[in-house]
């Protein structure tokens, strides 16, 4: 054991510094003790059955420490994209936000790196696996096809295809690509057909073909319908019209009222808005006002001829050269034509006395004169079966030329049947308003039909003469419906079933009271196409209407 320090020493102690001894002599043998103390001996500790326990392994915990590695770098590899989506990644949201706001403006594709298609590619790229970025180029995809098909509806037929093209390559195909690419491709070949029908309407205007099928009015609307933002046709049918409304005037100023009418209608047909029009009707209005007097006299010395029994023959006082003249100043006229459908029913009239006195060159001469006037009109078919029919029987001996009419053949069952038929079909025509077409299923057709077969057959003549009352009450029934298309119809069928008949002048008026009372509907709606089409209906039946002239004011003037 050391030593006490006497507190008294007069002398203080000098400090020494631990040190750690000589490192090198650890693994000797030590010595025996030194400090003064007893040794003591340990004998160390055996485990029961007298044997010594074996040397303890020091890297026993290598082993579970390289097992647990593994262990967490398989979870590792396993859940890498939720691992990698709970760590910062600035630049991949960072791109990603900026894609989705390029889709969100409309821009989808380009070339300087900030549209939504580049943008959205950029993110796939730092992230090939990731959903969102793919997720983005589909929706591009789809943006990209949704503007192809309305370019396509605007007729920007080359963009529709670029656009077309994109989606394909994004979308990797799909039905509604292949739909938009039959679509892009058909309206091509149209596109093409519009082209061939363009230069055709510029050679007929150069022409000055302006109507008909073949006109360059017809050509250009076709291309209109086809495409209706074609500037080249728009500009074209503005030429026609321009056309149409000088060849109007120039009509008008030579006196020339049936040409100067038809231009005018031709140009209305085209055009219904066309800035002309509301001074050429005025001018038409002030020539036929101008005309009145002279149609007037005109209408009275046709009626006084009529009467007298002056009905047709040389010179100018005859009924027919009266309204012929009245007609030449007002083709629209109904006095004038209903005069005609009289001159015609006139010379039917003799044509059947004629007949009743054997005289049947007599009678095909005037039926003749009248077909050439009112050639559907149902007593001039009577008359005809009749004078065929009796031309065909065998004259009696010595009586060819004798006052009596020869005998008619006799009909066999055979032939009684088919008329009895035909008679059947023709009724149930006329129920279903086949008046005057379809051709041979007519029932005007089937009556003549069954006439040719049987020209006394009292069914077939009753049916055939009875025919205009039975349209006037189709007329009626079609009218009062607001049926305005088979009403006028079924009075075209009665112009020309009985072109002589007064009321027709004031039926034709009824109608056009309707078409303009549907057209003042139509433009109350905003409906100025169809008003201005209701409104030329009317305007063909009664010209000097005054609703007519002031609706096609209003139209004219945007009111």
């Amino acid at each position: 054991m050391s030593r006490r320090r006497d507190p008294h020493d007069a002398h203080p102690p000098v400090r020494t510094e631990p040190t750690l001894g000589d490192i090198d002599r650890l693994d000797a043998p030590r010595a025996p003790a030194t400090d003064g103390l007893p040794q003591v001996s340990v004998e160390p500790r055996h485990p029961r059955g007298g044997q010594a326990a074996p040397p303890r392994r020091r890297r026993g915990w290598l082993l579970p420490l390289l097992l647990l590695a593994i262990a967490a770098a398989g979870v590792l590899w396993f859940n890498q994209n939720r691992l990698r989506g709970m760590l910062p990644r600035t630049d991949f949201n960072t791109v990603l936000a900026q894609a989705q706001q390029a889709l969100q403006d409309g821009r989808l594709d380009g070339q300087d790196g900030t549209s939504a298609r580049e943008l959205f590619q950029a993110a796939a790229a730092l992230e090939p696996d990731n959903d969102r970025a793919r997720d983005g180029l589909r929706r591009v995809g789809q943006a990209e096809l949704a503007q192809a098909d309305a370019a396509l509806q605007a007729g920007n037929l080359a963009l529709a295809a670029q656009q077309a093209a994109v989606a394909r390559e994004l979308l990797g195909g799909g039905s509604d690509i292949d739909r938009l690419d039959r679509a892009i491709s058909g309206a091509r070949a149209r596109q093409v057909q519009t082209v061939d029908l363009v230069d055709q309407a510029r050679l007929a205007l150069a022409a000055g073909k302006l109507d008909g099928p073949d006109g360059a009015g017809a050509l250009y609307q076709r291309v209109l319908r086809a495409d209706p933002n074609n500037a080249v046709a728009a500009h074209g049918l503005d030429q026609v019209g321009y056309a149409l409304a000088v060849q109007a005037r120039k009509a008008l100023d030579a006196k020339d009222a049936a040409t100067a009418d038809a231009s005018i209608e031709q140009l209305a047909a085209l055009q219904p808005n066309n800035g002309a029009l509301p001074s050429l009707r005025a001018l038409q209005a002030q020539a036929r006002k101008q005309d009145s007097g002279v149609l007037e006299a005109a209408l009275k010395a046709g009626q006084d001829a009529l009467r007298a029994g002056r009905i047709t023959g040389s010179g100018d006082d005859t009924a027919l050269a009266h309204f012929q003249a009245a007609l030449k100043l007002d083709p629209d006229n109904a006095q004038a034509r209903a005069g005609l459908g009289d001159v015609a029913e006139a010379l039917t009239v003799q044509a059947n006395a004629a007949l009743d006195a054997g005289d049947t060159a007599q009678a095909a001469a005037l039926l003749a004169q009248a077909a050439a006037l009112a050639p559907k009109s149902a007593d001039l078919a009577a008359a005809h079966a009749r004078l065929e029919h009796t031309a065909a029987a065998p004259s009696p001996a010595g009586a060819a030329n004798g006052p009596a009419a020869p005998a008619p053949p006799p009909v066999s069952p055979q032939q009684a049947a088919a008329v009895e038929r035909l008679v059947q079909r023709a009724q149930v025509a006329t129920k279903n308003g086949d008046i005057m077409m379809p051709p041979g299923d007519s029932a005007y057709d089937l009556y003549r039909s069954a006439l040719a077969i049987d020209g006394n057959s009292a069914t077939a003549l009753q049916g055939l003469q009875a025919l205009p009352r039975q349209v006037e009450q189709q007329f009626d029934l079609a009218l009062a419906a607001g049926n305005l298309g088979k009403a006028g119809d079924m009075l075209a069928n009665l112009a020309e079933l009985a072109p002589g008949d007064a009321a027709q002048g004031a039926r034709g008026n009824r109608l056009a009271g309707a078409w303009l009372d549907q057209a003042e509907q139509q433009l109350a709606r905003g409906d100025r196409i169809g008003a201005g089409q209701s409104l030329e209906r009317a305007r063909k039946l009664a010209p000097s209407n005054p609703r007519v002239l002031d609706l096609g004011a209003r139209l004219q003037g945007g009111g």
